[in-house]
């Protein structure tokens, strides 16, 4: 009888009806969008690597077959990487200068000069949240 037990019972609903995402085509399109994004940041196959945070094994087979199953710590690092990439085209003026954006010395002081890509070689999952909350908070 009160709202809000109405309005939690509605979305219990709606939460059950979501359909099921089929993990296999998940993982294919996250590498596919990470190995896109980094194609166009003119990334080495060393420093995507060090973004996914895998072995060279796992890494290679995943970036030749666009496949594999990922982990929730992987999945988390493309997240990062695809919102990144989303706000560096909302933030700046062109493709060039977003893509560009990423290897640029920065001199705000999450990066102290450097670029944020040498940010992002440390391979930690908390310097990918650092950059994607820094470029959200750029965005206002």
């Amino acid at each position: 009888m009160y709202p809000l037990k109405s309005s939690v019972k509605m979305k219990s609903q709606v939460l059950k009806k979501r359909p099921q995402i089929d993990p296999v085509k998940k993982n294919s399109v996250a590498l596919k969008a990470f190995f896109g994004i980094t194609h166009k940041w003119h990334l080495s196959s060393e420093q995507e690597r060090i973004l996914l945070g895998v072995s060279r094994a796992t890494f290679y087979r995943w970036k030749q077959q666009h496949d594999g199953a990922l982990t929730a710590d992987t999945l988390e690092r493309i997240s990062y990487i695809l919102g990144i990439y989303n706000a560096l085209r909302i933030l700046l003026p062109n493709e060039t200068a977003a893509n560009q954006w990423i290897q640029k010395p920065n001199t705000a002081p999450l990066f102290g000069g450097k670029s944020a890509l040498e940010k992002l070689m440390k391979g930690r999952v908390m310097d990918l949240a650092d950059v994607r909350r820094y470029l959200d908070a750029e965005r206002g």
